[in-house]
Protein backbone atom coordinates (compact mmCIF):
# COMPACT_ATOMS: atom_id res chain seq x y z
CA UNK A 1 0.00 0.00 0.00
CA UNK A 2 1.26 3.17 -1.20
CA UNK A 3 -0.15 6.13 1.42
CA UNK A 4 -0.70 8.72 -1.74
CA UNK A 5 -3.40 5.82 -2.89
CA UNK A 6 -4.65 5.06 0.85
CA UNK A 7 -7.08 7.41 2.77
CA UNK A 8 -5.20 8.40 7.05
CA UNK A 9 -6.22 11.30 7.20
CA UNK A 10 -4.16 12.26 10.71
CA UNK A 11 -4.56 15.51 12.68
CA UNK A 12 -1.89 17.58 14.82
CA UNK A 13 -4.22 18.78 17.23
CA UNK A 14 -6.44 16.54 19.67
CA UNK A 15 -10.11 16.91 19.16
CA UNK A 16 -11.77 18.55 22.19
CA UNK A 17 -14.27 15.84 22.35
CA UNK A 18 -12.09 13.29 22.82
CA UNK A 19 -12.05 12.53 26.99
CA UNK A 20 -9.41 9.60 26.95
CA UNK A 21 -5.85 8.40 25.06
CA UNK A 22 -7.91 5.91 23.00
CA UNK A 23 -10.01 8.55 21.61
CA UNK A 24 -7.87 11.15 21.13
CA UNK A 25 -5.20 8.89 19.32
CA UNK A 26 -7.50 6.75 16.92
CA UNK A 27 -9.11 9.90 15.99
CA UNK A 28 -5.74 11.58 15.20
CA UNK A 29 -4.16 9.13 13.41
CA UNK A 30 -7.03 8.99 11.53
CA UNK A 31 -8.37 5.83 12.15
CA UNK A 32 -11.94 6.92 13.16
CA UNK A 33 -14.57 9.65 12.28
CA UNK A 34 -17.66 10.67 14.57
CA UNK A 35 -20.67 10.13 12.93
CA UNK A 36 -22.83 11.02 15.85
CA UNK A 37 -23.06 10.30 19.34
CA UNK A 38 -21.70 7.12 19.96
CA UNK A 39 -21.78 6.25 16.68
CA UNK A 40 -18.23 6.23 14.43
CA UNK A 41 -17.40 5.66 10.70
CA UNK A 42 -14.47 3.29 10.46
CA UNK A 43 -11.06 4.11 8.08
CA UNK A 44 -9.41 2.12 6.43
CA UNK A 45 -6.58 1.33 8.75
CA UNK A 46 -9.12 0.79 11.32
CA UNK A 47 -11.29 -1.60 9.31
CA UNK A 48 -7.76 -3.24 8.88
CA UNK A 49 -7.38 -3.81 12.58
CA UNK A 50 -10.61 -4.96 13.21
CA UNK A 51 -10.10 -7.55 10.63
CA UNK A 52 -7.41 -8.67 12.44
CA UNK A 53 -8.99 -8.89 15.56
CA UNK A 54 -12.30 -10.74 14.27
CA UNK A 55 -9.69 -13.19 12.02
CA UNK A 56 -8.38 -14.21 15.61
CA UNK A 57 -11.35 -14.20 17.27
CA UNK A 58 -12.90 -16.70 14.44
CA UNK A 59 -10.07 -19.01 14.44
CA UNK A 60 -10.04 -19.75 17.99
CA UNK A 61 -13.70 -19.68 17.99
CA UNK A 62 -13.62 -22.20 15.58
CA UNK A 63 -11.00 -24.32 17.21
CA UNK A 64 -13.22 -24.68 20.08
CA UNK A 65 -16.32 -25.89 18.24
CA UNK A 66 -17.90 -22.49 17.10
CA UNK A 67 -20.44 -22.63 13.54
CA UNK A 68 -20.52 -18.67 12.77
CA UNK A 69 -24.00 -17.51 11.93
CA UNK A 70 -25.26 -14.23 11.05
CA UNK A 71 -29.12 -13.42 13.08
CA UNK A 72 -30.85 -10.44 12.02
CA UNK A 73 -30.31 -6.97 13.86
CA UNK A 74 -33.69 -6.08 13.78
CA UNK A 75 -36.01 -8.44 16.62
CA UNK A 76 -39.65 -8.74 16.83
CA UNK A 77 -40.68 -7.64 20.41
CA UNK A 78 -42.73 -10.56 20.80
CA UNK A 79 -39.82 -12.54 21.66
CA UNK A 80 -38.27 -10.08 24.16
CA UNK A 81 -42.06 -9.99 26.00
CA UNK A 82 -41.48 -14.08 26.36
CA UNK A 83 -38.39 -13.26 28.15
CA UNK A 84 -39.76 -10.53 30.05
CA UNK A 85 -36.88 -8.31 29.16
CA UNK A 86 -38.75 -6.09 27.07
CA UNK A 87 -38.76 -3.68 29.90
CA UNK A 88 -35.84 -4.77 31.52
CA UNK A 89 -33.57 -2.99 28.94
CA UNK A 90 -35.58 0.34 29.24
CA UNK A 91 -34.28 3.49 27.57
CA UNK A 92 -31.44 1.55 26.45
CA UNK A 93 -33.24 -0.54 23.60
CA UNK A 94 -33.34 0.75 20.35
CA UNK A 95 -37.20 0.72 19.24
CA UNK A 96 -39.11 0.72 16.26
CA UNK A 97 -42.49 -0.06 14.33
CA UNK A 98 -42.90 -1.23 10.57
CA UNK A 99 -46.04 0.43 8.25
CA UNK A 100 -48.33 -2.53 10.18
CA UNK A 101 -47.27 -0.92 13.75
CA UNK A 102 -45.65 -4.07 14.92
CA UNK A 103 -43.06 -3.26 17.85
CA UNK A 104 -39.69 -4.52 17.07
CA UNK A 105 -35.84 -3.42 18.29
CA UNK A 106 -31.99 -3.56 17.17
CA UNK A 107 -30.27 -6.18 19.02
CA UNK A 108 -28.86 -5.08 21.61
CA UNK A 109 -27.57 -8.78 22.22
CA UNK A 110 -29.18 -12.16 20.93
CA UNK A 111 -30.36 -14.31 23.38
CA UNK A 112 -33.96 -14.55 22.33
CA UNK A 113 -33.83 -14.56 18.77
CA UNK A 114 -31.44 -17.31 18.96
CA UNK A 115 -32.71 -19.53 21.36
CA UNK A 116 -35.94 -19.00 19.17
CA UNK A 117 -34.17 -20.77 15.94
CA UNK A 118 -32.99 -23.38 18.55
CA UNK A 119 -36.44 -24.23 19.69
CA UNK A 120 -37.82 -24.86 16.32
CA UNK A 121 -34.94 -26.88 14.80
CA UNK A 122 -33.55 -28.50 17.86
CA UNK A 123 -35.46 -31.83 19.13
CA UNK A 124 -33.23 -34.59 20.28
CA UNK A 125 -30.48 -34.71 22.05
CA UNK A 126 -28.26 -35.88 18.46
CA UNK A 127 -28.49 -32.88 17.69
CA UNK A 128 -26.52 -31.02 20.89
CA UNK A 129 -24.29 -29.89 21.73
CA UNK A 130 -24.25 -26.51 19.83
CA UNK A 131 -21.84 -23.84 19.49
CA UNK A 132 -23.30 -20.63 17.49
CA UNK A 133 -21.49 -17.58 17.29
CA UNK A 134 -21.34 -14.50 14.89
CA UNK A 135 -19.70 -11.27 14.82
CA UNK A 136 -22.24 -8.32 13.89
CA UNK A 137 -23.17 -4.63 14.96
CA UNK A 138 -25.13 -4.21 18.41
CA UNK A 139 -27.08 -1.32 19.22
CA UNK A 140 -27.89 0.08 22.82
CA UNK A 141 -28.87 3.96 23.26
CA UNK A 142 -26.59 4.78 25.79
CA UNK A 143 -27.85 7.56 27.71
CA UNK A 144 -24.10 9.71 27.85
CA UNK A 145 -21.95 7.58 25.22
CA UNK A 146 -18.74 8.53 25.96
CA UNK A 147 -14.99 7.86 25.75
CA UNK A 148 -14.76 7.37 22.20
CA UNK A 149 -15.31 3.52 21.03
CA UNK A 150 -15.83 2.46 25.08
CA UNK A 151 -19.00 3.25 25.70
CA UNK A 152 -21.13 3.45 21.61
CA UNK A 153 -24.68 3.53 20.71
CA UNK A 154 -23.45 1.08 17.56
CA UNK A 155 -20.97 -1.24 18.19
CA UNK A 156 -19.53 -4.27 17.06
CA UNK A 157 -19.29 -7.89 19.14
CA UNK A 158 -18.32 -11.30 18.46
CA UNK A 159 -20.95 -13.07 20.39
CA UNK A 160 -21.25 -17.22 20.65
CA UNK A 161 -24.01 -18.92 22.36
CA UNK A 162 -23.67 -22.96 23.47
CA UNK A 163 -26.72 -25.56 23.65
CA UNK A 164 -26.00 -28.37 26.04
CA UNK A 165 -27.96 -31.27 27.23
CA UNK A 166 -27.05 -31.16 31.07
CA UNK A 167 -25.30 -28.92 33.54
CA UNK A 168 -22.20 -30.91 32.70
CA UNK A 169 -22.14 -30.34 29.13
CA UNK A 170 -22.51 -26.40 29.73
CA UNK A 171 -19.41 -26.64 31.67
CA UNK A 172 -17.46 -28.44 29.02
CA UNK A 173 -18.54 -25.18 26.93
CA UNK A 174 -17.55 -22.89 29.09
CA UNK A 175 -14.49 -24.15 29.80
CA UNK A 176 -13.75 -24.53 25.95
CA UNK A 177 -14.85 -20.61 25.86
CA UNK A 178 -12.95 -19.79 28.71
CA UNK A 179 -9.50 -21.32 27.64
CA UNK A 180 -10.27 -20.04 23.86
CA UNK A 181 -10.62 -16.01 24.98
CA UNK A 182 -6.93 -16.49 26.99
CA UNK A 183 -5.81 -18.27 23.81
CA UNK A 184 -7.30 -14.93 21.99
CA UNK A 185 -6.55 -12.24 24.15
CA UNK A 186 -2.94 -13.43 24.60
CA UNK A 187 -2.82 -13.80 20.91
CA UNK A 188 -4.02 -9.90 20.27
CA UNK A 189 -0.22 -9.01 22.30
CA UNK A 190 -3.01 -7.71 25.24
CA UNK A 191 -2.47 -7.94 29.21
CA UNK A 192 -5.02 -8.88 30.93
CA UNK A 193 -6.84 -10.81 33.46
CA UNK A 194 -10.04 -13.16 33.94
CA UNK A 195 -12.23 -12.56 36.65
CA UNK A 196 -15.36 -12.88 38.56
CA UNK A 197 -17.87 -11.17 36.99
CA UNK A 198 -22.08 -9.76 37.89
CA UNK A 199 -23.86 -11.62 34.91
CA UNK A 200 -26.08 -8.45 34.87
CA UNK A 201 -29.16 -7.95 32.67
CA UNK A 202 -28.07 -11.24 30.76
CA UNK A 203 -28.62 -13.32 33.97
CA UNK A 204 -27.30 -16.69 34.85
CA UNK A 205 -25.61 -18.36 37.19
CA UNK A 206 -21.92 -17.59 36.89
CA UNK A 207 -20.08 -15.56 34.83
CA UNK A 208 -16.05 -14.17 33.93
CA UNK A 209 -15.31 -10.81 32.45
CA UNK A 210 -11.52 -10.83 30.55
CA UNK A 211 -10.37 -7.22 31.36
CA UNK A 212 -7.73 -5.21 29.62
CA UNK A 213 -5.91 -3.88 32.44
CA UNK A 214 -5.15 0.28 32.01
CA UNK A 215 -5.00 2.89 33.80
CA UNK A 216 -8.63 4.32 32.15
CA UNK A 217 -10.15 1.39 32.42
CA UNK A 218 -14.03 2.00 33.55
CA UNK A 219 -13.84 -1.15 36.04
CA UNK A 220 -12.28 -1.62 38.92
CA UNK A 221 -10.15 -5.29 39.64
CA UNK A 222 -9.64 -7.16 42.98
CA UNK A 223 -6.69 -9.39 42.50
CA UNK A 224 -4.55 -11.33 44.84
CA UNK A 225 -0.65 -11.75 44.03
CA UNK A 226 -0.71 -14.73 46.22
CA UNK A 227 -3.32 -16.76 44.29
CA UNK A 228 -5.35 -17.30 41.03
CA UNK A 229 -8.21 -14.92 42.85
CA UNK A 230 -9.73 -11.91 41.16
CA UNK A 231 -12.99 -10.44 41.02
CA UNK A 232 -14.72 -7.61 39.25
CA UNK A 233 -14.97 -4.97 42.63
CA UNK A 234 -18.75 -5.33 41.69
CA UNK A 235 -18.66 -8.98 43.33
CA UNK A 236 -15.93 -9.11 45.22
CA UNK A 237 -17.05 -10.25 48.57
CA UNK A 238 -16.57 -8.65 51.91
CA UNK A 239 -16.51 -9.48 55.70
CA UNK A 240 -16.11 -7.18 58.55
CA UNK A 241 -12.69 -5.25 57.33
CA UNK A 242 -11.19 -3.91 60.14
CA UNK A 243 -12.90 -6.38 63.32
CA UNK A 244 -10.05 -6.88 64.63
CA UNK A 245 -8.88 -3.11 64.94
CA UNK A 246 -12.58 -2.63 67.17
CA UNK A 247 -12.35 -1.84 70.45
CA UNK A 248 -15.02 -3.43 73.22
CA UNK A 249 -17.11 -1.26 74.54
CA UNK A 250 -20.29 -1.60 76.69
CA UNK A 251 -23.87 -0.54 75.35
CA UNK A 252 -24.75 3.27 76.59
CA UNK A 253 -27.93 4.49 76.70
CA UNK A 254 -29.23 6.28 73.54
CA UNK A 255 -29.38 10.06 73.19
CA UNK A 256 -31.05 12.91 70.95
CA UNK A 257 -27.61 15.33 70.19
CA UNK A 258 -29.03 18.40 68.89
CA UNK A 259 -26.88 19.34 65.25
CA UNK A 260 -27.57 22.19 63.41
CA UNK A 261 -26.85 22.68 60.01
CA UNK A 262 -25.23 19.08 59.92
CA UNK A 263 -26.20 16.59 56.83
CA UNK A 264 -23.32 15.36 55.79
CA UNK A 265 -20.84 12.09 57.54
CA UNK A 266 -18.16 14.78 57.18
CA UNK A 267 -19.72 17.48 58.82
CA UNK A 268 -20.95 14.83 61.49
CA UNK A 269 -17.89 13.73 62.17
CA UNK A 270 -16.29 17.02 62.78
CA UNK A 271 -19.08 18.67 64.88
CA UNK A 272 -18.76 15.29 66.81
CA UNK A 273 -15.52 14.79 67.07
CA UNK A 274 -16.03 10.72 66.04
CA UNK A 275 -14.43 8.66 63.46
CA UNK A 276 -16.91 8.36 60.15
CA UNK A 277 -17.06 4.32 61.42
CA UNK A 278 -19.01 5.05 64.24
CA UNK A 279 -21.44 6.51 61.88
CA UNK A 280 -24.50 4.60 59.91
CA UNK A 281 -25.42 6.00 56.56
CA UNK A 282 -28.65 5.32 56.05
CA UNK A 283 -29.88 5.21 52.43
CA UNK A 284 -33.35 4.88 50.16
CA UNK A 285 -34.31 3.30 47.06
CA UNK A 286 -37.06 2.76 44.93
CA UNK A 287 -36.31 -0.41 43.99
CA UNK A 288 -39.25 -0.89 41.05
CA UNK A 289 -42.32 0.09 42.90
CA UNK A 290 -41.46 -0.41 46.15
CA UNK A 291 -38.97 1.56 48.59
CA UNK A 292 -36.22 -0.15 50.46
CA UNK A 293 -33.62 0.85 53.07
CA UNK A 294 -29.99 0.02 53.31
CA UNK A 295 -27.34 1.40 56.19
CA UNK A 296 -23.87 0.94 55.88
CA UNK A 297 -21.09 2.68 57.81
CA UNK A 298 -20.10 6.11 57.75
CA UNK A 299 -16.61 5.23 56.03
CA UNK A 300 -18.22 3.06 53.62
CA UNK A 301 -19.29 3.29 49.81
CA UNK A 302 -22.37 1.38 48.54
CA UNK A 303 -22.45 -1.43 46.03
CA UNK A 304 -25.62 -1.28 44.37
CA UNK A 305 -24.93 -4.61 42.79
CA UNK A 306 -24.75 -6.53 45.73
CA UNK A 307 -28.29 -4.54 47.17
CA UNK A 308 -30.17 -6.12 43.58
CA UNK A 309 -28.80 -9.40 44.82
CA UNK A 310 -30.25 -9.55 47.97
CA UNK A 311 -33.62 -7.23 46.77
CA UNK A 312 -33.93 -8.35 43.43
CA UNK A 313 -35.75 -5.69 41.35
CA UNK A 314 -35.32 -4.13 37.11
CA UNK A 315 -34.54 -0.82 37.99
CA UNK A 316 -32.51 0.67 41.43
CA UNK A 317 -32.39 4.36 42.20
CA UNK A 318 -32.28 6.53 45.06
CA UNK A 319 -35.35 7.75 46.22
CA UNK A 320 -36.69 11.47 45.51
CA UNK A 321 -36.37 13.51 48.58
CA UNK A 322 -40.27 13.61 48.60
CA UNK A 323 -40.54 10.03 48.91
CA UNK A 324 -38.07 9.78 51.90
CA UNK A 325 -39.48 12.70 53.51
CA UNK A 326 -43.58 10.78 53.09
CA UNK A 327 -41.53 7.46 54.77
CA UNK A 328 -39.62 9.11 57.78
CA UNK A 329 -41.54 12.73 57.99
CA UNK A 330 -37.69 13.63 58.08
CA UNK A 331 -35.57 16.00 55.33
CA UNK A 332 -32.45 13.83 54.53
CA UNK A 333 -29.74 14.59 56.12
CA UNK A 334 -31.03 13.57 59.74
CA UNK A 335 -32.62 10.14 58.50
CA UNK A 336 -31.56 7.40 60.44
CA UNK A 337 -33.11 3.71 61.02
CA UNK A 338 -34.44 4.11 64.62
CA UNK A 339 -38.39 3.62 64.31
CA UNK A 340 -38.49 2.74 60.94
CA UNK A 341 -41.79 1.02 59.78
CA UNK A 342 -43.63 -0.36 56.76
CA UNK A 343 -40.39 -0.59 54.57
CA UNK A 344 -37.65 -3.36 54.59
CA UNK A 345 -34.70 -2.11 56.14
CA UNK A 346 -31.55 -4.18 55.22
CA UNK A 347 -28.04 -3.75 56.86
CA UNK A 348 -24.33 -4.21 55.71
CA UNK A 349 -22.25 -6.83 57.94
CA UNK A 350 -20.47 -4.13 59.55
CA UNK A 351 -23.46 -2.48 61.20
CA UNK A 352 -23.95 -5.79 63.40
CA UNK A 353 -20.82 -5.14 64.77
CA UNK A 354 -21.03 -1.15 65.34
CA UNK A 355 -21.55 -0.22 69.07
CA UNK A 356 -22.49 3.44 70.53
CA UNK A 357 -22.88 4.24 67.07
CA UNK A 358 -24.64 7.44 65.76
CA UNK A 359 -27.04 7.81 63.09
CA UNK A 360 -29.66 10.41 61.95
CA UNK A 361 -33.02 10.98 64.10
CA UNK A 362 -35.68 11.13 61.68
CA UNK A 363 -35.78 14.73 63.27
CA UNK A 364 -34.69 17.99 61.80
CA UNK A 365 -31.92 19.15 62.86
CA UNK A 366 -31.11 16.13 65.16
CA UNK A 367 -29.01 12.72 65.57
CA UNK A 368 -29.32 10.25 67.83
CA UNK A 369 -26.05 8.95 69.51
CA UNK A 370 -24.78 5.56 71.21
CA UNK A 371 -27.53 3.57 68.86
CA UNK A 372 -27.07 0.09 69.08
CA UNK A 373 -28.56 -2.24 66.07
CA UNK A 374 -29.68 -5.33 68.08
CA UNK A 375 -31.82 -3.06 70.98
CA UNK A 376 -32.50 0.26 68.89
CA UNK A 377 -33.93 -0.70 65.27
CA UNK A 378 -35.17 -3.57 63.51
CA UNK A 379 -33.62 -4.78 60.24
CA UNK A 380 -34.89 -7.77 57.92
CA UNK A 381 -31.11 -9.13 57.39
CA UNK A 382 -27.70 -8.12 57.27
CA UNK A 383 -25.42 -8.71 54.12
CA UNK A 384 -22.24 -8.04 52.50
CA UNK A 385 -23.31 -4.59 50.61
CA UNK A 386 -19.88 -2.48 50.54
CA UNK A 387 -16.94 -2.38 48.15
CA UNK A 388 -13.80 -4.33 48.84
CA UNK A 389 -10.70 -2.23 49.75
CA UNK A 390 -6.96 -2.61 48.67
CA UNK A 391 -5.70 -4.83 52.09
CA UNK A 392 -8.10 -6.49 52.94
CA UNK A 393 -7.65 -10.60 52.80
CA UNK A 394 -8.39 -12.52 49.79
CA UNK A 395 -11.28 -14.55 50.07
CA UNK A 396 -9.77 -17.32 48.67
CA UNK A 397 -6.44 -17.19 50.49
CA UNK A 398 -6.30 -15.15 53.27
CA UNK A 399 -3.56 -12.77 51.68
CA UNK A 400 -3.64 -8.93 51.20
CA UNK A 401 -5.85 -7.81 47.98
CA UNK A 402 -4.46 -5.20 45.59
CA UNK A 403 -7.34 -3.12 43.20
CA UNK A 404 -6.34 -2.51 39.68
CA UNK A 405 -8.40 -0.53 36.58
CA UNK A 406 -9.04 -2.62 33.61
CA UNK A 407 -11.62 -2.32 30.18
CA UNK A 408 -14.03 -4.80 29.97
CA UNK A 409 -13.58 -6.48 26.39
CA UNK A 410 -15.06 -10.19 26.95
CA UNK A 411 -17.50 -11.31 29.28
CA UNK A 412 -18.32 -15.44 29.27
CA UNK A 413 -21.83 -16.67 31.30
CA UNK A 414 -23.54 -20.05 32.35
CA UNK A 415 -26.99 -19.09 31.47
CA UNK A 416 -28.60 -22.41 32.49
CA UNK A 417 -31.89 -22.67 31.52
CA UNK A 418 -33.04 -18.96 32.04
CA UNK A 419 -34.23 -18.63 28.46
CA UNK A 420 -35.24 -21.81 27.45
CA UNK A 421 -37.48 -22.00 30.04
CA UNK A 422 -38.77 -18.41 29.16
CA UNK A 423 -39.47 -19.79 25.66
CA UNK A 424 -39.45 -23.25 25.71
CA UNK A 425 -36.48 -24.39 24.01
CA UNK A 426 -36.56 -28.25 24.60
CA UNK A 427 -35.00 -31.68 23.30
CA UNK A 428 -36.23 -35.44 24.17
CA UNK A 429 -33.46 -37.45 25.62
CA UNK A 430 -32.57 -41.03 25.03
CA UNK A 431 -35.70 -42.38 26.53
CA UNK A 432 -38.18 -39.89 24.90
CA UNK A 433 -38.34 -37.63 27.97
CA UNK A 434 -38.32 -33.78 27.68
CA UNK A 435 -36.00 -31.38 28.98
CA UNK A 436 -34.61 -27.70 28.65
CA UNK A 437 -31.78 -26.99 26.82
CA UNK A 438 -29.12 -25.88 28.62
CA UNK A 439 -27.01 -22.73 27.53
CA UNK A 440 -24.01 -20.38 27.96
CA UNK A 441 -23.53 -16.88 26.17
CA UNK A 442 -19.81 -16.11 25.69
CA UNK A 443 -19.32 -11.97 23.74
CA UNK A 444 -16.48 -10.04 22.78
CA UNK A 445 -16.16 -6.54 21.70
CA UNK A 446 -14.27 -5.74 18.59
CA UNK A 447 -14.27 -2.29 18.28
CA UNK A 448 -13.89 -1.82 22.43
CA UNK A 449 -10.77 -4.49 21.94
CA UNK A 450 -8.84 -2.14 19.41
CA UNK A 451 -9.68 0.93 22.12
CA UNK A 452 -8.38 -1.06 24.71
CA UNK A 453 -5.07 -2.22 22.85
CA UNK A 454 -4.94 1.58 22.75
CA UNK A 455 -4.97 1.90 25.97
CA UNK A 456 -2.74 0.08 26.93
CA UNK A 457 -0.08 0.56 24.23
CA UNK A 458 0.80 4.06 23.72
CA UNK A 459 3.55 7.38 24.65
CA UNK A 460 3.80 10.29 23.92
CA UNK A 461 4.41 10.23 20.10
CA UNK A 462 1.21 7.87 19.41
CA UNK A 463 0.15 4.28 19.38
CA UNK A 464 1.97 1.54 19.66
CA UNK A 465 0.42 -1.57 17.54
CA UNK A 466 0.58 -5.06 18.92
CA UNK A 467 2.03 -6.86 15.99
CA UNK A 468 -1.01 -9.12 15.42
CA UNK A 469 -3.30 -6.11 15.20
CA UNK A 470 -1.15 -3.42 13.61
CA UNK A 471 -2.85 -2.06 10.56
CA UNK A 472 0.53 -2.55 8.62
CA UNK A 473 3.75 -4.50 9.68
CA UNK A 474 5.90 -1.89 8.24
CA UNK A 475 6.35 1.08 6.68
CA UNK A 476 8.82 2.37 4.51
CA UNK A 477 10.05 5.84 4.18
CA UNK A 478 12.21 7.20 1.56
CA UNK A 479 13.93 11.14 2.89
CA UNK A 480 13.36 12.60 -0.67
CA UNK A 481 10.74 11.13 -3.25
CA UNK A 482 12.32 13.67 -5.55
CA UNK A 483 15.59 11.75 -5.11
CA UNK A 484 15.18 8.79 -8.02
CA UNK A 485 18.48 6.66 -5.99
CA UNK A 486 16.16 7.11 -2.54
CA UNK A 487 13.16 5.55 -4.22
CA UNK A 488 14.94 3.40 -6.47
CA UNK A 489 15.69 1.74 -3.24
CA UNK A 490 12.63 2.13 -1.52
CA UNK A 491 10.62 0.32 -4.60
CA UNK A 492 12.78 -2.24 -4.70
CA UNK A 493 12.71 -2.82 -0.81
CA UNK A 494 8.56 -2.56 -0.98
CA UNK A 495 8.45 -5.16 -3.51
CA UNK A 496 11.18 -7.23 -1.97
CA UNK A 497 8.73 -7.55 1.61
CA UNK A 498 5.22 -7.47 -0.23
CA UNK A 499 6.50 -10.54 -2.06
CA UNK A 500 7.21 -12.52 1.59
CA UNK A 501 4.11 -11.68 2.76
CA UNK A 502 5.10 -8.47 4.80
CA UNK A 503 2.23 -6.01 5.09
CA UNK A 504 4.34 -2.65 4.04
CA UNK A 505 3.22 0.84 3.25
CA UNK A 506 5.45 3.23 1.11
CA UNK A 507 5.30 6.87 2.20
CA UNK A 508 5.53 7.86 -0.97
CA UNK A 509 4.01 11.67 -0.45
CA UNK A 510 5.86 14.86 -1.28
CA UNK A 511 5.87 15.58 2.31
CA UNK A 512 9.29 17.09 4.60
CA UNK A 513 10.66 13.71 6.36
CA UNK A 514 9.81 15.01 10.40
CA UNK A 515 6.07 14.98 9.27
CA UNK A 516 6.35 11.21 7.63
CA UNK A 517 8.34 10.02 11.09
CA UNK A 518 5.49 11.70 13.20
CA UNK A 519 2.91 10.39 11.42
CA UNK A 520 4.46 6.79 11.39
CA UNK A 521 4.79 6.96 15.44
CA UNK A 522 1.32 8.33 15.89
CA UNK A 523 -0.75 5.69 13.25
CA UNK A 524 2.03 2.93 15.20
CA UNK A 525 3.63 1.03 12.43
CA UNK A 526 5.84 -1.71 14.16
CA UNK A 527 8.68 -1.40 11.98
CA UNK A 528 10.37 1.87 10.38
CA UNK A 529 12.63 1.57 7.20
CA UNK A 530 14.50 4.71 6.66
CA UNK A 531 15.81 5.30 3.22
CA UNK A 532 18.40 7.99 3.29
CA UNK A 533 21.93 9.12 1.91
CA UNK A 534 23.32 6.66 3.38
CA UNK A 535 21.37 3.92 1.72
CA UNK A 536 22.46 5.07 -1.60
CA UNK A 537 26.10 5.75 -0.23
CA UNK A 538 26.87 2.92 1.66
CA UNK A 539 23.89 0.47 1.51
CA UNK A 540 22.49 1.22 5.11
CA UNK A 541 19.57 1.51 5.84
CA UNK A 542 18.09 3.08 9.44
CA UNK A 543 16.06 0.02 10.76
CA UNK A 544 13.51 1.58 13.78
CA UNK A 545 11.21 -0.67 16.32
CA UNK A 546 7.94 1.51 17.49
CA UNK A 547 9.19 0.14 20.96
CA UNK A 548 12.46 1.42 21.18
CA UNK A 549 13.69 4.67 21.11
CA UNK A 550 16.95 4.11 19.12
CA UNK A 551 17.57 3.15 15.84
CA UNK A 552 20.20 0.18 14.35
CA UNK A 553 21.70 0.77 10.80
CA UNK A 554 21.35 -2.78 8.91
CA UNK A 555 23.17 -3.67 5.77
CA UNK A 556 20.36 -3.57 2.76
CA UNK A 557 21.59 -7.29 1.55
CA UNK A 558 19.90 -8.46 4.87
CA UNK A 559 17.23 -5.98 6.28
CA UNK A 560 14.29 -7.85 4.19
CA UNK A 561 15.70 -11.39 6.12
CA UNK A 562 15.99 -8.85 9.47
CA UNK A 563 12.39 -7.75 9.32
CA UNK A 564 10.88 -11.27 8.50
CA UNK A 565 12.74 -12.97 11.52
CA UNK A 566 11.85 -10.03 13.85
CA UNK A 567 8.30 -10.62 12.57
CA UNK A 568 8.50 -14.65 12.91
CA UNK A 569 10.02 -14.11 16.85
Amino acid sequence: MRMTETFVPTLRSTPAEAEIISHQLLLRAGYIRKGAAGVYTYLPFAHRVLRKIQDIIRDEMNKAGGLEVLLPIMQPAELWLETGRWHVYGDEMFRLKDRHNRDFCLGPTHEEIITDLIRGEVSSYRQLPLRLYQIQNKYRDERRPRFGLMRGREFIMKDLYSFDKDEEGLAVSYKKMYDAYINIFTRFGLEFRPVEADSGAIGGDASHEFMVLAENGEASIVYCNDCEYAANIEIAPCGIGDSDNIIPEDNKEMEKVHTPNIKTIEQLTGFMNIDSKKCIKTLFYQADEQVIAVLIRGDRNINEIKVQKVHPCYNLQFASEEKVEEITGCKIGFVGPVGLKNIPVYADLEIKGLVNAICGANEVPYHLNNVNSERDFRVNGYFDFRFAEPGEPCPKCGSHLEITRGIEVGQVFKLGTKYSTALNATYLDENGKENLIVMGCYGIGVTRTMAAAVEQNYDDDGIIWPMSIAPYHVVIIPISTKDKDHMEISEKLYKELTQQGIEVVLDDRNERPGVKFKDADLIGFPIRLTIGKKSVNEGLIEYKLRTEDSSKEIPLSIIAETVINYLRS
